[in-house]
């Protein structure tokens, strides 16, 4: 299989609704033989959908289904290019998409992944949930992102137009150098779904690599497609595998205090969803710590063999220094632009 500049790669699982929704663009605003779908062990017809409707998308088949992280893992050896892009099945791509981004990674050769600005496809004025305009984290390892912070949605005003250097880029529609993606061995397979592309973008900044948001290419997202963000399984995953990526990734010497307040925040969320009645949330954010403590031996080990090759970064201004869950919960800030410390 020849080298591409750049590999389109979608992840498909019983997709075939999307697929025939969103794929004929992603043909359309692609270049030519760019495209791939790689299918998850689909037990829809998806895979004889793709047969027969689209001739120029290369078919991946994974052996088995790993999820979101192995999916990946497991197709991208068999795609060959210098970008991938891996695209949610459930995203509507526009015109212009690639270029904008392809081009800034191609003059920055220290950047190593990039998101495009993500906006709802139900209500295309507002930003998605999945990565809005760039993702960040807080000194607790909680996601946020410029234009989304917890559940709120800002309004797309043309506020965060600006090419920007973030912390983490989404996985519903991630550009990342092949070579570099390879080189940190991909996602951790132990993620399954859900969190995985910060763990990866945490592992590529202790590396010295930068990640931006190229809001000159604009994509929508549906969201939600596998499994919505209410889903009790998806909070499980989300608060698991957060843990699991700041006791990797966090290079700091107060790791395990952080750790803690991190526990006593969690336990707070867990008590606001039984008094909204959402016990099966509440439930999940228990599972979610236990699995954390049985795996924390094994967590530690990947940590120790992080912590041996990583650079020694002394400051890292995509990290917000505060508590996100104070800002939004008692100080109201719910936008990105009213964490006026943070902002550069």
């Amino acid at each position: 299989m020849n080298n591409l500049k750049t590999a389109i790669v979608i992840l498909n699982w019983n997709g075939k609704y999307f697929l025939e929704k969103f794929l004929p663009a992603v043909v359309k605003y692609s270049p030519k033989n760019s495209v791939f779908v790689a299918d998850n062990c689909s037990n829809d017809d998806s895979v004889e959908f793709i047969k027969s409707n689209f001739p120029d998308v290369t078919l991946v088949l994974n052996d088995t289904n790993g999820g979101f992280a192995k999916g990946y893992n497991d197709a991208l050896k068999n795609v060959y290019a210098e970008y991938y892009v891996l695209l949610n099945s459930d995203v509507e791509v526009t015109e212009n998409w690639i270029d904008p981004i392809i081009e800034f990674m191609d003059k920055n050769s220290d950047v190593s992944a990039c998101q495009p600005k993500i906006l709802s496809y139900n209500n295309k004025s507002l930003f998605e949930y999945a990565g809005a305009c760039g993702g960040f984290i807080d000194k607790y390892g909680y996601p946020f992102c410029r234009g989304r912070i917890f559940d709120f949605c800002e309004t797309d005003n043309g506020q965060y137009n600006s090419i920007k250097e973030i912390f983490w880029a989404t996985g519903a529609c991630m550009f990342v150098r092949a070579e570099v993606f390879k080189k940190l061995n991909g996602f951790d397979e132990d993620f399954f779904a859900h969190m995985e592309e910060i763990d990866l973008c945490w592992r590529m900044k202790n590396k010295g690599h930068k990640i931006f948001a190229i809001p000159q290419s604009i994509v929508y997202h549906v969201g939600g497609g596998t499994l919505h963000k209410s889903n009790p399984k998806k909070t499980f995953l989300n608060f698991r595998n957060s843990l699991i990526t700041i006791l990797k990734n966090d290079n700091s010497n107060s790791i395990y205090l952080k750790i803690f307040f991190r526990l006593l925040l969690d336990g707070i969320a867990g008590l606001m969803f039984l008094f909204k009645g959402n016990f099966a949330d509440c439930f999940a954010i228990i599972k979610a710590h236990f699995s954390f403590y049985f795996d924390i031996k094994k967590t530690n080990q990947k940590r120790k063999q992080l912590l041996n090759d990583n650079l020694k970064i002394k400051e890292n201004n995509t990290v917000y220094q505060k508590s996100i869950v104070f800002q939004f919960y008692l100080k109201k800030r719910k936008k990105y632009n009213l964490l006026i410390d943070f902002l550069n």
